[in-house]
């Protein structure tokens, strides 16, 4: 059943960018594979999935170390700093840098294993109090300050959509982190320039790539509904 959903999404994907007028080699599918077993990702592996997302820190190192073969592991899920000593040298990206603190713990591990992480910035467009991340008019000064971290390298945005029956209804926010990920580069902030946008999951991605995703999160369009007592 992987294989075919596979098929379904990556048809979907194509079909979006045909509609924005983009190349299918723009956007990458981010396989997110939290509380999913390893064998689950063998099977997306088969299909050519080298991308693969996580929420967890102890899932993404247990899953890092059994499968040896080179994948692109991203740390997509809310961060605490007492957990980044963990990261590098696993994850290619992690998507939820909202506050200083945990930016400069990435900056004190990442330099210490004389490593640069590629972060994205979480802005939590719909001001949702279940979510985190920054407020969109937070963004522009965050990344000021934290720009002169010399081992994190600040390649966009990201967001997590209010989840809906109406895909529809979220344009108006991957409109508005596009929109802000371009005020930010007019913005010449030194060592800044952001090219990447994280926004879209199973039930919106199509609108996020029309509006300018690079990153679309899909986990169960690809694997099925989640069993959450998996998780340790």
């Amino acid at each position: 059943m992987i294989k075919e959903n596979l098929e379904f999404v990556e048809k979907r994907i194509s079909d979006a960018c045909k509609r924005a007028g983009r190349d299918r080699s723009e956007v990458t599918l981010i396989a997110v594979s939290k509380t999913k077993p390893v064998s689950d990702i063998r099977q997306a592996m088969e299909s050519g999935i080298r991308v693969f997302g996580e929420n967890k820190v102890q899932e993404i190192r247990d899953k890092h170390a059994e499968i040896t073969e080179p994948l692109e592991w991203h740390m997509i899920g809310h961060l605490q700093a007492n957990k980044v000593k963990y990261l590098p040298g696993i994850v290619c990206m992690i998507h939820s840098v909202d506050n200083e603190k945990l930016a400069l713990e990435i900056e004190k591990q990442f330099s210490k294993a004389s490593l640069v992480a590629d972060v994205l910035i979480e802005v939590n467009m719909a001001g949702e109090d279940t979510k985190f991340g920054i407020r969109p008019d937070e963004a522009l000064d965050f990344v000021k300050s934290i720009s002169v971290l010399k081992h994190l390298n600040i390649r966009g945005l990201m967001t997590i959509a209010p989840y809906t029956d109406d895909p529809e209804s979220n344009r108006v926010y991957f409109k508005g982190l596009r929109e802000l990920k371009d005020r930010i580069n007019a913005g010449n902030i030194d060592g800044v320039q952001m090219d990447t946008l994280s926004m879209g999951m199973t039930g919106d991605y199509e609108v996020a790539i029309e509006e300018g995703a690079t990153f679309v999160r899909v986990g169960t369009g690809i694997f099925g509904e989640r069993n959450y007592s998996n998780i340790k």
